[in-house]
């Protein structure tokens, strides 16, 4: 990973506790703009953030796999459902399909995924800072920003957009 990229996570991860503040008060603000706001930001991080020179995201964490992930993944690798979910799923402490190992297993060391085109919901939607109903994803923001540099980048905007002046 580029050492500006986890310069930008160490730092996320030193405000981890001002950032979780400053998401619980932005949920309890719910700006009517912040959809908005959140998309622009995260295009502007994305023009700075390059994921093949990061691949954090799948290096550290993984997605929760759901049952259309597991047969379109299955068709991917060639294999039946049910083996795909046994030589790479196991079940975690919330009852959802996670990869048994990290990193992910079709990480490639160049930090292409070799099941792009098939890969599961949850990778398609990473790092969810381009969507709508973000006042619904800002937990999950909140944590992505100390592992996605571009998420770091993002919630800094969002701070300066939405702080007091």
């Amino acid at each position: 990973m580029k050492e500006e990229y986890k310069q930008l996570i160490v730092e996320a991860t030193k405000k981890s506790a001002e950032n979780k503040k400053f998401y619980e008060r932005l949920k309890k603000l719910s700006p009517r703009d912040l959809d908005q706001v959140t998309n622009r930001l995260d295009e502007e991080a994305f023009e700075k953030i390059d994921c093949l020179q990061c691949a954090n995201c799948c290096s550290g964490t993984g997605p929760l796999l759901k049952d259309k992930d597991i047969d379109r993944l299955a068709a991917a690798t060639k294999m039946r459902p049910s083996q795909f979910t046994e030589k790479y799923l196991r079940i975690d402490e919330d009852h959802d399909y996670v990869f048994q190992q990290l990193p992910c297993p079709f990480l490639c060391s160049d930090k292409y995924c070799s099941v792009y085109e098939s890969r599961p919901g949850a990778c398609r939607d990473y790092p969810h800072t381009q969507q709508n109903k973000m006042h619904n994803k800002l937990k999950i923001t909140y944590l992505n920003s100390m592992i996605c540099p571009a998420v770091a980048l993002v919630t800094e905007g969002l701070k300066a957009h939405y702080q007091p002046k």
